[in-house]
């Protein structure tokens, strides 16, 4: 049985002031960086301690896994597959902006439409979620019986991989799952997925 551990990156001041991060360069904040510091330990003395990792390469995860990479000693493989949507021209944004000025692009309203619409410069949920289902094959068939891999990534591929794993619409993947800052996903693999532990942050219990 392989076991996949999705761990979302520390905050950043975005995260903080509520504004759409897509690909820009945001850094990780002091209290990210404590979260990955935090979640880093715990993989190393009390939790599942990951044979390899596979981290999304935008500035946010890659210092997330920094941080795993200083108290384990492990391969990392850094794969585009996993970065969070490429917003375009909406990037940096607040989100209560985007909702009020944009809505055919609110999920809650516009549902499987909304899933399809790209904005400027930047890519759909859909080609997000083809992306990151893309990703999480190649995964598994490069993946060994027994071996345990962290993937360092983001909210959005999180909820979208656990949606695509449940059978759930793009939609419903989106406003139905979270992923806190520096949580765990556990899911073991067979014969097919199954999520064990979903968003827990057992590090900061």
């Amino acid at each position: 049985m392989t076991t996949i551990v999705l761990m979302r990156h520390g905050e950043t001041a975005w995260n903080r002031e509520s504004r759409l991060q897509g690909w820009a360069p945001v850094p990780l904040n002091d209290q990210g960086r404590e979260q990955a510091n935090s979640a880093a330990a715990y993989l190393n003395t009390d939790g599942i301690t990951p044979d390899r990792v596979v981290s999304s390469d935008l500035v946010r995860t890659r210092e997330t896994t920094t941080a795993v990479e200083s108290t384990i000693d492990v391969s990392v493989q850094f794969d585009e597959a996993w970065r969070e949507r490429d917003l375009g021209v909406y990037q940096g944004l607040p989100y209560e902006t985007v909702a009020d000025r944009f809505p055919a692009f609110g999920l809650g309203e516009a549902g499987a439409k909304a899933a399809d619409r790209i904005p400027d410069s930047g890519e759909s949920l859909a080609q997000v979620s083809e992306r990151v289902v893309s990703g999480w094959q190649e995964l598994l068939t490069a993946s060994s019986p027994s071996e345990t891999i962290l993937v360092v990534t983001h909210g959005g591929p999180i909820r979208l991989l656990i949606g695509h794993i449940e059978g759930l619409s793009i939609a419903e993947s989106v406003l139905h799952n979270r992923a806190e800052n520096c949580s765990f996903t556990e899911i073991e693999y067979e014969d097919e997925a199954k999520i064990v532990r979903k968003n827990t942050t057992p590090w900061a219990e």
